[in-house]
């Protein structure tokens, strides 16, 4: 090495040598692999195995070139679900679901293994993967050394004490220290400013935390200046404006700033790919170019040798040369709608100092080792799949983690560029949080279920639930909660006190002798009243929207509906009428052109049918001249839509239960206090206490076997189905459980039904393809693309639509067991994947794609045909090699691998 072992790096390396297992939490960037490479190192010296895992496939590839260029070729090999490059190599780096499943399989490849490496082992905390990292380290031999690595978090010393009680003898070791200190910045403009005050010997006081004074001053500054020439511009009659603040410097001039100050190499985080690639246009529309003729010479090499794979019809499509283009000026993207090839090039250029700004996002922060001079940050929210949400701490500390070269750079640099909504105050409170702790996202899951009942059977699997992180977390938590439930009923007790003394006082009784007369009691029949209230305007809710679902379900072609949702507003046709009564979804035309499906969700009252359109037997919906025509024509109809609202009598104004409860609330004696009375205030109090206890109690109950309670829906469901059998207190895997223990996909027991159930028996390998890609396919946007959205071939849409039934009546048996529903299958690849497995180009299964209303990058093109490949192999081993289904999961998969596909998978 270049450097020296860092003090936190020898005694990590000292506890692996004296055959201890490591847990080593430290900053991005401080050189936490070290301690992995040395666990390699010293497998290799005994004679033995080692697996270093990794989160995504990324870092698996990242890492395996690394240990390749160390040790060579014939001792390292990878292994990423898609990949297997020499697996029966003394060291293997692969993803972490390929170390579950091979434990789960019973693999001989475990057998000699003596240490397994857990990169990024944080992302336990990650609500849709988490779980594999815990049921790795609760699984894995006793014998076998883990060398856990995790960024900073704040309750490293929990996490700690909880492998030390499921794996024995392991050192904990915490070091927040960054061998390239950080310095932060806000840019305002073109200037940039330091977050923290500095001290007369010029160093930023972090530990005070005291924002810089002139920071604070001028943007006071910009946002009076701003607010000026936003009242002159309208008092003109002009201008927009900027929401109260000035506008914020383009993007090529944050990186001329960033080039002029010496701030580059720079990773500029915007947390969106379509941000990021607007970003790379821009940076090209402009005169900048940060790189010189000799280094845009070693561009063209590096390019020319990674996409040498791709066929000049598939780089036309791709934009080879346009992206090329970007490269040789010195910026690029970087995102997952990439194509796999490209993101590897701009690693490598990147590293070797030939692209000077990349416009990522948050993804790269994800372990990828491009360390930059600066990291730039242009929002500090971002959108987390289901709303937009501010950056927390911990996230704030990985991205800027990047910034600082070691052995390079004396310091890194943090930049945020400001906006109205960013307070100096709180960014600076962000920047030094130390509080982020590590939450175990453990749930178990069909797949799980039936590996750990097949395993180590029913009492055997509960223990080891209760050996989870999860439920490790949730035993400490219920100290807490016992305590502030002791502290509620303390003060209960002296309530009630007060309120014997006060009734007294009033005349009125507390407990009376009789059940009408206490006080308590006409306490109590205010709140029967405020629940049976609440009681019936929930049943109201049921059974309106039963009711929108039924009306949906009823609409016809040329119905005119009414809309009143948040996404759209107006009058809409009915294009195609819902394929599903269950759960329709019938194609619409709103009269601003827009064309898309529609589900109760929409609707807060059913809807009224308002009149009839004529419609041509095959409305153009493809293209916009023709949504354009056809809203044209809706609004011609002269069909207005309702104003005002209907005025439904309330359900509360005839209820018997309600009118006894209140004719006994005013003839109760206590009925003529004054409603200000204190001994109202007190009974309130005393309502407040009673609810907070049950909910501690209810609380306590469910942290305390919430794990235990979902596996044992989970085992009624499997049961039910026919894949577990139960005899008194044992439980044994079926047949039907066996082939679901080798499905591993988000939607197991779907495939696994689907697969008993025939359904997908005699398809062609293309319309198998099709129908998979249904069960491995997630829309980034809002809802799903059902059947419907499937044009042409019967056979096709006849499996489509049976497997949905397979789903609805699934969703019907976990209904019933209380188990999260399944989700729903997404046809939106289905076409796009059934033309390339058909031998189409890459330019007809993009096209589909879109026309299906799934914009797809060829990075996410390539990306789901290997999730699809993925699930065709576990289906193909899953059902033996006699089946005639693996059959034609296999000829899929050899369609599916070509062209991009191919070079991308090796």
């Amino acid at each position: 090495m270049s450097f020296a072992l860092d003090p936190f790096q020898s005694r990590a390396c000292v506890a692996l040598e004296a055959g201890h297992g490591v847990l080593v939490c430290a900053p991005t960037g401080a050189g936490k692999t070290i301690v992995g490479e040395f666990a390699v190192h010293l497998a290799l010296a005994a004679g033995t195995k080692c697996f270093y895992t990794t989160p995504i496939k990324a870092l698996s590839n990242q890492k395996y070139a690394d240990l390749v260029a160390v040790h060579g070729a014939a001792s390292v090999g990878l292994l990423t679900g898609d990949v297997a490059i020499n697996p029966g190599a003394p060291v293997v780096v692969m993803t972490t679901e390929v170390v579950r499943n091979m434990i789960y399989a019973g693999s001989s490849a475990l057998a000699g293994l003596s240490y397994v490496v857990m990169d990024e082992v944080h992302f336990l905390a990650d609500r849709f993967r988490g779980a594999v990292w815990e049921e790795v380290i609760l699984h894995l031999d006793p014998a076998v050394r883990v060398v856990s690595l995790s960024a900073t978090v704040s309750n490293a010393e929990e996490f700690g004490d909880w492998i030390k009680t499921v794996r024995g003898d392991t050192t904990v070791i915490v070091d927040e220290h960054r061998p390239v200190p950080l310095s932060q910045h806000v840019l305002v403009g073109n200037r940039m400013f330091d977050l923290y005050e500095r001290s007369a010997h010029g160093v930023a006081k972090r530990s005070a935390r005291e924002v810089n004074a002139d920071l604070k001053r001028y943007i006071r500054h910009k946002m009076l200046t701003a607010d000026d020439r936003f009242s002159d511009s309208r008092g003109r009659g002009r201008g927009r404006g900027h929401r109260g603040g000035a506008p914020r410097a383009s993007r090529p001039d944050v990186v001329a700033s960033l080039d002029r100050d010496g701030l580059l190499p720079a990773i500029m985080f915007i947390f969106s790919r379509k941000g990021c690639d607007g970003a790379l246009a821009q940076c090209q529309r402009s005169r900048l170019s940060l790189l010189e003729p000799h280094e845009a010479a070693r561009v063209d090499e590096i390019v020319d040798r990674h996409v040498t794979d791709i066929a000049p019809a598939d780089a036309e499509v791709l934009g080879v040369e346009q992206w090329r283009a970007g490269l040789r000026r010195g910026f690029a993207a970087h995102h997952a709608g990439l194509l796999p090839t490209f993101r590897h090039a701009v690693e490598e250029l990147f590293v070797n100092g030939l692209v000077k700004v990349v416009f990522a996002t948050e993804t790269l922060a994800l372990g990828i080792n491009m360390p930059a001079r600066s990291v730039v940050l242009e929002r500090l929210v971002k959108y987390n799949g289901e709303a937009h949400v501010d950056l927390t701490p911990g996230e704030f500390t990985q991205l800027t983690g990047r910034a600082g070269r070691r052995g390079i750079d004396t310091e890194g640099h943090a930049i945020v560029l400001w906006t109205p909504e960013v307070v100096p105050e709180q960014l600076a409170g962000l920047a030094g949080a130390r509080t982020f702790p590590l939450r175990s996202s453990f749930a178990p899951e069909y797949n799980m279920a039936v590996n750990l009942l097949g395993r180590m059977g029913l009492s055997g699997a509960q223990e080891l639930l209760h050996r989870s992180f999860a439920q490790f977390q949730a035993d400490r938590s219920v100290v807490g909660q016992a305590r502030k439930l002791d502290d509620a009923r303390l003060r209960l007790r002296k309530t009630d006190a007060q309120l014997s003394q006060l009734a007294a006082e009033r005349g009125v009784d507390q407990d009376g002798t009789e059940s009408a007369s206490g006080f308590l009691s006409y306490i109590d029949l205010r709140e029967d009243i405020r629940r049976r209230e609440r009681d019936l305007k929930f049943h109201r809710r049921v059974e309106n929207t039963q009711s929108i679902v039924d009306d949906l379900g009823a609409l016809k072609k040329g119905h005119v509906i009414g809309l009143q949702s948040r996404r759209h507003r107006g009058l809409a046709v009915v294009l195609e009428p819902a394929a599903h009564t269950s759960d329709p979804k019938p194609l619409v035309l709103v009269e601003d052109a827009w064309c898309g499906r529609i589900d109760a969700r929409d609707f807060v009252n059913p809807p009224q049918v308002l009149g009839n359109m004529r419609l041509p037997r095959h409305p153009d919906r493809g293209t916009g001249r023709g949504r354009r025509d056809l809203a044209s024509a809706l609004r011609a109809t002269g069909i207005e839509m309702p104003r005002g609202r209907g005025n439904k009598r309330a359900p509360a104004a005839d209820d018997a239960e309600l009118k006894r409860l209140r004719t006994a609330l005013r003839a109760h004696p206590a009925h003529r206090l004054d409603p200000g009375d204190q001994l109202f205030r007190l009974a309130e109090q005393r309502n407040r206490l009673l609810r907070e206890i049950v909910s501690a109690e209810r609380e306590i109950t469910s942290r305390t076997s919430t794990l235990g309670v979902t596996f044992g829906r989970i085992v009624d469901v499997l049961a039910e189905l026919g894949y577990v059998r139960r005899t008194g207190d044992t439980v044994e895997v079926e047949d039907a459980g066996r082939l679901l223990s080798r499905i591993y996909s988000e939607s197991d027991l779907l495939v696994t039904e689907c697969i008993r159930a025939g359904v997908w028996e005699g398809l062609s390998h293309s319309d198998l393809a099709a129908v998979v890609s249904a069960m491995a396919y997630e829309s980034r946007r809002d809802g799903t693309s059902d059947v419907d959205s499937v044009p042409g071939n019967p056979r096709l849409r006849e499996a489509l639509t049976e497997t949905v039934q397979v789903w609805q009546r699934l969703n019907e048996t976990e209904r019933r067991h209380r188990v999260p529903a399944t989700r729903e299958p997404d046809t939106g690849f289905s076409v796009a994947v059934s033309l390339w497995s058909s031998g189409r180009s890459l330019t007809d299964s993009l096209a589909a794609a879109g026309l299906a209303g799934q914009l797809l990058s060829p990075g996410d093109f390539v990306r789901w045909n290997r999730q699809v490949i993925d699930l065709l192999e576990q289906i193909r081993i899953g059902v033996g090699p006699d089946a005639p289904l693996a059959t034609a999961a296999a000829r899929a998969v050899g369609s599916i691998r070509r062209g991009v596909v191919a070079a991308e998978l090796g």
